[in-house]
């Protein structure tokens, strides 16, 4: 029988603790490990990358004319990403397997019952929901489930958009800010709170979710994750126009905190309930995962004033060699932990150490100012790409606005059912609500 976890705000306290002393111990790590790449072989996976794009170029150039046209030019597309995911990436039939047949599906059904449930939602806002669901896709086997979208995770996916999206806004002042995260906080802990906007709405809507799926009395431990995430969100707010008192260990603090409950979360919500063991890994790739993220953010936190570690070093005109050194050692860390958890296939692990991998290197060659010349030749190695043909690659990308909103929309819009298993993306609306303008979200399911 599992053991339950309170998920207590001291018990992230501990967590957090245990976390720094392992990110400290990796920092006396010495040199890149991992697989590396000659030039012949990278030259070999550019020319797969650039045969893939051409294929899905060509693909979005002509808009299917019918339903039948879009399910046939997904098909296309996703035969094309797995022929890429063998040449490029280099991955064995069962790792394209799981991109292409499990987490790809994923993804799909997260963003077709947002844009169903609210038109307003920029694609950006949904490809955030679709990261956090594959993120769970890859807790589920490692926690012995099967991999699937459910309700909760459904609602927890979209609750960040949402909330994230609201406190981020320059127009709207902090007591306004303050006001909806005590309202929020006051639903997670299960009071029945009629929504005042739209926003609240959307945000009670995907609580419901939650809770008809893990009923608080049976499981108060899904609701304590929440409570802490909450908790940690509001915290992390500290990090934006922080400034020099704020000190380094004050900054990994609300870091790992964040990314830690974040993905705490996902796990307890994809199982229930979580022995101290996968308690412990989730927190740890939460962890990973956040500063991951403030790696590939490095520039943009920069210019927005949001101070960590990585912006931080930036700004004071130090190289990040030994934070990337760090980093991916605490990667090498986490993924050990991963291999100690009884489920999952060796080939899932792989695959997830090399999303991994593949995020923190990417961001050195997203930002290489930041880098002393000689350490982003020995990090270049790491890379299946070289680095200029990276950029280069994102520049065209870049160039062509169309073909992110094309290509999302060959998946989004292919003739598909919704999930037996999901609710309807669409509910009555709450009696004397209004809100102008009125996207399909500004309902809810309350009562």
């Amino acid at each position: 029988m599992r053991a339950l976890q309170d998920y207590s705000w001291p018990w992230v306290q501990e967590q957090v603790a245990q976390t720094i002393d392992i990110w400290h111990q990796v920092a006396r790590s010495s040199g890149l490990g991992g697989p590396r790449y000659s030039l012949k072989e990278q030259l070999a996976r550019e020319k797969a990358y650039d045969h893939a794009l051409r294929a899905v170029e060509r693909e979005v150039s002509e808009p299917p004319r019918n339903q039948l046209e879009r399910l046939q030019s997904k098909d296309r597309i996703t035969a094309s990403f797995a022929r890429f995911s063998a040449t490029a990436l280099g991955l064995e039939d069962e790792a394209i397997r799981l991109l292409t047949d499990e987490f790809l599906p994923m993804g799909t059904a997260v963003a077709r019952w947002a844009r169903q449930f609210d038109a307003t939602l920029s694609m950006t806002d949904i490809v955030q929901a679709c990261r956090n669901a594959w993120t769970v896709g890859g807790l589920q086997p490692l926690l012995g489930d099967s991999t699937g979208i459910t309700p909760s995770i459904l609602g927890y996916s979209l609750l960040y958009p949402y909330s994230d999206n609201y406190l981020d806004r320059p127009d709207v002042t902090p007591r306004e800010k303050l006001g909806f995260s005590e309202r929020f906080r006051l639903r997670l802990r299960g009071e029945e709170l009629f929504p005042l906007d739209a926003l609240e709405a959307s945000t009670w809507t995907m609580v419901k979710l939650i809770e008809d799926e893990y009923p608080r009395e049976a499981y108060p431990q899904v609701f304590a994750c929440l409570l802490a995430i909450h908790r940690a969100q509001e915290e992390s707010i500290a990090q934006l126009n922080c400034d020099a008192r704020c000190a380094d260990p004050e900054i990994l603090r609300i870091t790992c905190a964040k990314g830690g409950c974040s993905v705490l979360a996902d796990a307890c919500l994809a199982h229930g309930s979580l022995t101290g063991k996968e308690s412990l890994f989730s927190f740890q790739w939460g962890a990973l995962l956040q500063l991951g993220d403030d790696l590939q953010d490095v520039r943009e936190d920069m210019l927005r004033g949001s101070v960590t570690l990585f912006s931080r070093a930036a700004a004071s005109g130090k190289p990040l060699d030994a934070l990337l050194t760090q980093l991916l050692a605490f990667s090498e860390f986490v993924g050990a932990q991963m291999d100690d958890l009884p489920s999952g296939t060796s080939e899932l692990k792989d695959l997830l150490r090399m999303s991994w991998r593949s995020l923190i290197v990417g961001a050195v060659a997203k930002s290489q100012n930041f880098f002393s010349s000689g350490f982003l030749q020995d990090v270049e190695r790491l890379s299946p790409f070289r680095f200029k043909f990276l950029r280069k690659r994102q520049e065209r990308l870049a160039g062509r606005q169309g073909l992110y909103p094309a290509l999302f929309d060959a998946f989004v819009e292919a003739p598909e059912d919704n999930p037996a298993e999901l609710p309807s993306p669409y509910s009555p609306k709450e009696p004397g609500f209004r809100a102008e303008p009125e996207p399909v979200a500004a309902l809810t399911l309350m009562g």
